[in-house]
């Protein structure tokens, strides 16, 4: 086995959509690591994470994904990464994208060029970006992970799209 993933599964978030407390559950700092459960829910923490946002939740239209679509693909051109598969939804981004750099290093230009792109399309004009703080990064080691998650992306979210493989 290389020590280099064949592709990383990638998934951030928009702005206050998934708040520690929600009835999908969560992870926190404390409780992050692969394999262990989620939080359980609870309709207290997630009020108050909602009384703490800074900002209203951030929920995009059918033109901001596409914006971000466009946009991650180009940036994936210009720094020769292979996207694998990409689906822009409504509050969370998931791609599947071989890259030789680390995966958070990947989500952090993404993030800021579909910001950017946003920007320039007058969609975006809050000083703040749209995405909540990190994200989810996972290592994809075989092929058959690497179609499994982009089977996830493109066939398991409630709008079917083309793998661009």
């Amino acid at each position: 086995m290389s020590d280099q993933p064949l592709a990383y599964f990638i998934t951030f978030r928009t702005y206050g959509t998934w708040l520690h407390g929600d009835d999908r559950g969560a992870t926190d700092r404390r409780n992050r690591s692969w394999g262990e459960p989620h939080l359980t829910p609870d309709s207290e923490r997630r009020n108050i994470a909602y009384s703490r946002l800074a900002r209203p939740p951030v929920t995009f239209t059918p033109d901001h994904r596409r914006i971000v679509e466009a946009e991650c693909h180009n940036q994936c051109v210009r720094r020769d990464w292979t996207l694998h598969a990409i689906n822009a939804r409504t509050e969370h981004v998931h791609l599947v994208v071989s890259a030789d750099v680390p995966p958070e290093r990947v989500m952090t230009a993404l993030k800021a060029g579909s910001t950017s792109a946003l920007r320039a399309r007058g969609l975006w004009a809050d000083k703040q970006g749209p995405w909540s703080r990190h994200g989810s990064t996972r290592y994809l080691w075989k092929e058959s992970d690497v179609e499994a998650a982009c089977l996830y992306v493109t066939e398991m979210q409630d709008t079917p799209k083309e793998v661009q493989r």
